[in-house]
Parts: C-alpha cells; structure tokens; sequence
C-alpha cells in the first residue's frame, strides 16, 4: 500500500508538497493496520480545491513516476522529458520525487532528483526491522549496492546519466528490487492523459473488454476472494458483469466478438485485421437488445471503461489514480466506487483510490483524515494541505465537511471577482 508521495518542482508544483495516506482516525474499519509500520493505511483519498489550483498535477507527478521507471530505459535517450515550474527559478532547479510503500509489511523509500539533462540522484531504502538499509543508492556518476546484491551489478554496466537505475535494476532477478518496482508500475491512471511524452493512460476500453471475454471457469471464488491474480475466470466475469449492473444502466450482459476487415497497406498488398466488437445488451420489457459501444451515451461508456482498472486494483490490491472523478461519473456512483474500496469485503487486498475532484457531495462520504485541499499562492505555485490539520487547527471529526468546505471554512475555494466582467460590459464605470 502506498503511504506517502512527495513531489516538488513539477508543472504548477514549486516547493514539496506531501500527499500522505496515513490515518488520523485509526478505529474506522475502513483504516488499514499495518504492524511493522504503526500506523493504519487509509484505502481512499480525494483531493479538493479551485480550477487550476494543481489538483491533477499531484496525481499527474505519481503518474509521471510511474511512466519514467518504466520508460526511461528506452526513450531517455536525449532528454528526460520532465516539466519543472515555468516561473521562480524552477528551470534552475531539479524536479524530485519521493514515494513511500509497504510490501509484504516492509517499508521501502524510493527517491529521485533530476532534470531534462541528467538524473543527479536516486536512492531504493527498505526498512527490515524499522532500521533503515540501502538497497542501491547513486549521485552522480557514483553507484553503491547493499552488500550481498552482487547480482544487481550488471545495473552499472547499462547505467547513463539520462537512464534511472531502478528500471534497470528491476529486470534482474532480485526480489528486493523486482517487487517494489512490480508494486510501483502496478500504479494505474485514469482521467484526462497526462501531459507528458510516452505516458501511459489507463480506462480504454480494453483495459474492461478482457474481463468479460469467455474463459474457462477454474472455479475461482467471486469478491471477496481474489485468490488467483492470472487471467480473469468465468467468476472474475461474473463481477465484471455485477459491477456494471450496479450502475443500473438497464444492461444486462456485454456481448464480443471478432470480426476480421480487409485493408490495403502502405505497399498495396492486401490483408486482413481482427478487431474485437463490443456491444451492452439492453433489457427492456422481454426483449434483450445488443447495441454497438458507440452508440452508448458517454456516461455508459466511462463506467464501462472503469470496470477493467478498478477490478484490476481490487485483485491486486495497488493504488487507482482518478483525475476529475465528477467530470467523468454521476455522484450516485462516485459514492458507490468510494464504497468499494472502503469495504474491507471488497477490497480485501488493500487496494487504494486516489482522486480529485469538484463534487462537494462527495464529502460527506469521506472521512475528514481522506480530504486534501489545493490552493495557488501568489507566486503561481500549488499547495497541498490535510484538511485534518487544516490551517493548524484540529477539523472536528464530527463537523459536517461539505457545509464547512462550502462555506469557506478551509480555503480552497475560487475567489470570484465580476468587477473586471462588469467593466468590459460597460455595465459599471
């Protein structure tokens, strides 16, 4: 489970800000313990505040990390293709990036510093035993390995100054490395695509189609359960299919198949293409109609497209990264994804959601330790703040949030000003 990320010089981000998902009400069921840690984990997290205040570009930072330990080895070859504050002395300065998890109940601490020219430093820690050890660590050129991690030598030989150690560290067998980079790149994404180039972007329609293609039933049980983390059973279908009834669309089963078309190449040589066709059976009165997915209204299609990513992250138990959760859902299954992943019975791996949004609704479904503010301070640069620690002062956990929120109780909120409006209008001298 993710347990904090930390992120500074990126997009309209100057100074660190700390998005952190431990608990500050440890006795609510949906809390997660974690012995070795101390602390309980919190499985759902949103991120409120006025239009261009760097909501997304939080969830944007997580997602660029993601993308980088897995790209970089590829594609880093000229530039690092990171995005530093535009104004101040951002261009001046290194991007950095720290993120904290646990694994199997061990702590690890990942760290980077770069810009568009070169990684200037990188570090993997774990914590057996709550001491901190190093499992690599390099500055400059300089690369230093936990004894006994002979094995991860080779990293040195493919290392460049342009390239992050952690992607070419996890591709050698060494459990250490290979499973917190696995846990990392489990990360998924959906919303708006990121800004950056080779990013990745979850919730395509394909990402849901293969929960519901027919596969033989190895009797796997239904949510709770998740035993098995390979390819969806005939039970991963019938969830897939549950969920999407949940939203009470009037559908009743989806419909795949293939179609082979013809086309022409580049060189004039005919050939043939597969492409998978997906229709949502309708129910209506005795009759079940197949309609094509294009023909859904737009509200259909982003559940669909949800079904795939969320059960994903419920059988895996990794974070879900939702930017403008209200632009995409009705607040009825805002509430209703909210309430997957607090349930202990749903979400028995500890999966975690992370979103933004403007729906003020939605705060009286979440918890006052579950909302982070954003504002924009007079420089242009965003600031990320607990609501439970809200300006210094304890927020009561009893406190109504959306009246409080709405009434400008913790700030984060658009300051409207019609005089200039007015002006242009002629309306006022």
């Amino acid at each position: 489970m993710l347990i904090r990320f930390e992120v500074a010089n990126f997009r309209s981000v100057l100074d660190p800000v700390e998005l952190s998902m431990v608990a500050v009400d440890r006795d609510r069921v949906e809390a997660r313990p974690v012995p070795n840690l101390g602390e309980s984990l919190l499985p759902v997290v949103a991120i409120f505040g006025p239009n261009a205040s760097g909501k997304s570009n939080v969830i944007a930072a997580l997602t660029w990390l993601r993308s980088a330990v897995q790209l970089s080895l590829r594609y880093w070859d000229d530039e690092i293709p990171v995005e530093p504050f535009a104004f101040a002395d951002g261009g001046d300065r290194p991007s950095e990036f720290t993120i904290e998890s646990v694994i199997s109940g061990v702590r690890f601490e990942y760290v980077v510093e770069l810009d568009r020219q070169a990684v200037h430093y990188e570090a993997l820690f774990h914590y057996p035993e709550k001491k901190r050890r190093r499992i690599f660590e390099r500055e400059g050129g300089e690369f230093k390995l936990q004894r006994g991690l002979g094995n991860l030598s080779g990293t040195r030989e493919l290392l460049t100054s342009r390239t992050l150690a952690l992607s070419i560290a996890r591709r050698f067998d060494e459990p250490l490395v290979s499973d917190f980079a696995r846990d990392l790149l489990a990360i998924q994404a959906i919303g708006p695509k990121p800004r950056i180039k080779y990013s990745l972007h979850s919730g395509s329609p394909n990402s849901t189609i293969r929960w519901f293609e027919e596969t033989s039933d190895r009797g796997q049980p239904p949510l709770p359960g998740f035993e098995d983390l390979g390819a969806p059973s005939q039970a991963d279908r019938a969830q897939a299919l549950a969920l999407l009834r949940l939203a009470d669309l009037g559908i009743d089963d989806v419909m795949i198949d293939r179609r082979e078309l013809s086309y022409s190449g580049a060189d004039e040589m005919p050939g043939t293409l597969t492409q998978r066709r997906v229709r949502l059976v309708h129910r209506a009165a005795d009759e079940r109609v197949p309609l094509e997915f294009a023909a859904e209204s737009e509200g259909t299609r982003t559940w669909f497209r949800l079904i795939g990513p969320v059960l994903d992250a419920l059988k895996a138990g990794s974070p879900l990264l939702f930017d403008e959760l209200d632009a995409s859902l009705h607040p009825t299954l805002s509430m209703q994804l909210i309430r997957l992943f607090h349930d202990p019975a749903t979400n028995p791996r500890g999966a975690q959601l992370i979103f933004t949004s403007h729906d003020t609704s939605l705060l009286n479904h979440l918890n006052r330790d579950e909302v982070w503010l954003t504002e924009k301070t007079e420089d242009g640069a965003t600031r990320l703040g607990a609501l439970a620690e809200f300006a210094g002062e304890r927020v009561r956990r009893s406190q109504n949030l959306e009246k409080a929120y709405l009434h400008g109780r913790f700030g984060a909120l658009p300051e409207v000003d019609r005089t200039e409006f007015l002006r242009a209008l002629g309306l006022i001298g």
